[in-house]
């Protein structure tokens, strides 16, 4: 098990509640630390529900039923206001310049495995910022994308 710590964010919307029908990953472009010391800074006006660190430490920073700023004008199935439906989980580096580490696929697995199936999620309720933001952000790496995407099929639906 990977250990959780909790630093709320004041970049939040707290109702209405999120609807929590998918996931968009991203890379926060930053250090761990750095990320969460720019997120948890108001004027920001940027937030993640969970952030997982190279070590596959990860780090609450809005807390799922509300509403983190992590999409901006995004668009996914046919919906906007991706930040409304779709959870937002950073992992901390740029997946440009190196890979995620093993803990931090793993961690995002532990971090789904309840959640898949309280939701009843699939891989079709997976994405990452670059999908739901085309020409706008380039995250992740597609490279890792699909390993993560691999990861996650394996795990949750190879049977």
């Amino acid at each position: 098990m990977f250990p959780e710590i909790t630093r709320p964010s004041p970049n939040f919307t707290a109702t209405p509640a999120h609807e929590r029908l998918g996931v968009c990953f991203h890379h926060s472009a930053l250090d761990f630390d750095a990320t969460v010391e720019h997120i948890l800074n108001a004027d920001s006006l940027v937030s993640y529900h969970w952030l997982i660190a190279a070590d596959g430490t990860r780090c609450q920073l809005v807390a799922d039923e509300q509403i983190a700023w992590h999409a901006g004008a995004s668009e996914w199935l046919g919906r906007t206001r991706c930040n409304d439906f779709l959870l937002g989980v950073a992992f901390a580096g740029n997946t440009y310049h190196a890979p995620l580490t093993t803990a931090q696929v793993a961690s995002a697995l532990e971090w789904l495995a309840p959640r898949w199936a309280q939701h009843g999620w699939t891989t079709a309720h997976m994405t990452d910022h670059r999908q739901i933001t085309p020409r706008r952000k380039d995250d992740l790496a597609p490279a890792e994308w699909t390993r993560l995407l691999a990861a996650i099929v394996k795990k949750f639906e190879a049977g």
